[in-house]
């Protein structure tokens, strides 16, 4: 049974993202930095007269954090919005979701955020669980701020 997936480029490679987990794919304007927050959490961002927690995807998966990436992935998750820095993003296509094998080997971050693969043109994507990319405890909106 197929579902929609979005295609991302994040980290080197591209990936899949489930149609059900993504609000909207955007080019957000200027974070602004938290002070004390996780080293995934770039900032806050303002989106359609809502803020947005904006995750360094790349820190996320324990890489280096993200040049300049200004396109994003939203997405609400336990009632929070987060953008999801990426590099680049296609669009959203129908694929059959295939279990991960047990001996694919991911380093990692990469393991705990991926959930299946896809194939595009006989090219294995991973699929990645935006929820496993929110650091354990962040929940900063802009309620948090006014404290």
């Amino acid at each position: 049974m197929s579902e929609l997936f979005l295609i991302a480029h994040l980290a080197g490679r591209w990936v899949a993202v489930a149609a059900s987990q993504v609000d909207s794919a955007v080019d957000i304007g200027e974070v602004v930095a938290v002070p004390c927050a996780p080293p995934a959490v770039r900032g806050l961002a303002a989106l359609r007269s809502r803020v947005v927690t904006v995750i360094d995807t790349q820190v996320a998966l324990g890489r280096e954090p993200a040049r300049a990436a200004r396109r994003a992935i939203i997405a609400a998750i336990d009632g929070h919005h987060y953008a999801f820095l990426v590099d680049a993003f296609e669009d959203v296509f129908p694929f059959e979701r295939i279990s991960l094998s047990s001996g694919l080997a991911l380093d990692g971050r990469w393991a705990a955020a991926a959930n299946g693969v896809v194939e595009r043109d006989g090219e294995p994507l991973l699929v990645l669980d935006l929820t496993a990319l929110v650091p354990a405890g962040t929940v900063i909106d802009d309620q948090a701020l006014a404290a």
